[in-house]
């Protein structure tokens, strides 16, 4: 899928519309990476959440907990996965460094993984602060999207996301939040999938689907935000005021960005 022009299936909306961005999270809840193109799976794009921090009882850990995730940049490798985090030297993880396999909570799920060994776990916790471990989602198990999320007349799965495959945001929805708040928000704290450009404030809320060449993604329910949205993604830390956050999360409940399930080449609901 690149950026560009896309079709869209909608109740009365009339405008060009193009693909801004487009971003992929590798490891669940660090920074994402911006794409000029993504490979798109049915489980988002490739490489998306399938690595996760976990904590000693296998439970998943994000910037809810730990802000000073925002600041530990992954990279997919051809060999698997480099992390660089300031003040750290560079650590790459290679297909061969995998261990025992285990079992991991994230959200509502539990599901099978693979521990990413020692070095990567003394890694992240002397950057975090706090023992946790690395954890590889095992691509040979299907996690679905959790029957209290959707209950629709196709199948969507997942790997390590908190719902679903995809999070779609247009910058007409942004644009209109900042103007209501004190200082602007750049689209980095709403950590999309794909950004539209060319619709009106929330319109992203009353399209049905998104078509690109052979890939059609149905837009499915709004996502609820929550604290991370607040978190500085160059400079996290708990310091903003309760007044400032309190604006945030309220414009927050406007913009929330809309899931998406897919890939389904040609087909459209």
């Amino acid at each position: 899928m690149p950026r560009g022009s896309i079709e869209l299936l909608a109740m009365n909306i009339a405008t060009s519309v193009t693909i801004a961005d487009l971003n992929v999270y590798p490891v669940k809840s660090c920074r994402g990476i911006p794409l000029d193109a993504g490979e798109v799976r049915a489980t988002g794009f490739d490489g998306d959440r399938h690595w996760m921090i976990i904590n000693d009882k296998g439970r998943y850990l994000s910037q809810r907990e730990l802000p000073r995730m925002a600041l530990i940049a992954p990279e997919i490798t051809t060999s698997g996965l480099t992390l660089n985090a300031p003040g750290m030297p560079q650590l790459d993880i290679t297909s061969g460094s995998q261990s025992a396999a285990i079992e991991v909570t994230v959200m509502m799920d539990r599901c099978r993984a693979f521990h990413c060994g020692d070095a990567a776990a003394q890694w992240l916790t002397q950057f975090l602060g706090r023992p946790v471990r690395l954890a590889r989602f095992d691509a040979t198990c299907t996690r679905a999207v959790h029957p209290s999320l959707w209950k629709g007349d196709i199948d969507s799965i997942v790997e390590f996301c908190d719902a679903f495959p995809f999070l779609i945001i247009s910058e007409a929805s942004l644009d209109d939040l900042n103007a209501r708040l004190p200082s602007p928000l750049p689209m980095n704290r709403f950590r999309p999938s794909i950004v539209l450009r060319g619709l009106q404030p929330y319109d992203e809320d009353r399209i049905h689907a998104l078509v690109v060449g052979d890939v059609t993604l149905r837009l499915v329910r709004s996502c609820t935000r929550c604290v991370i949205t607040t978190t500085d993604q160059s400079a996290p830390a708990w310091k903003a005021s309760r007044r400032i956050g309190r604006q945030v999360i309220a414009g927050v409940a406007r913009v929330q960005g809309t899931r998406v399930i897919g890939p389904q080449t040609g087909w459209i609901g």
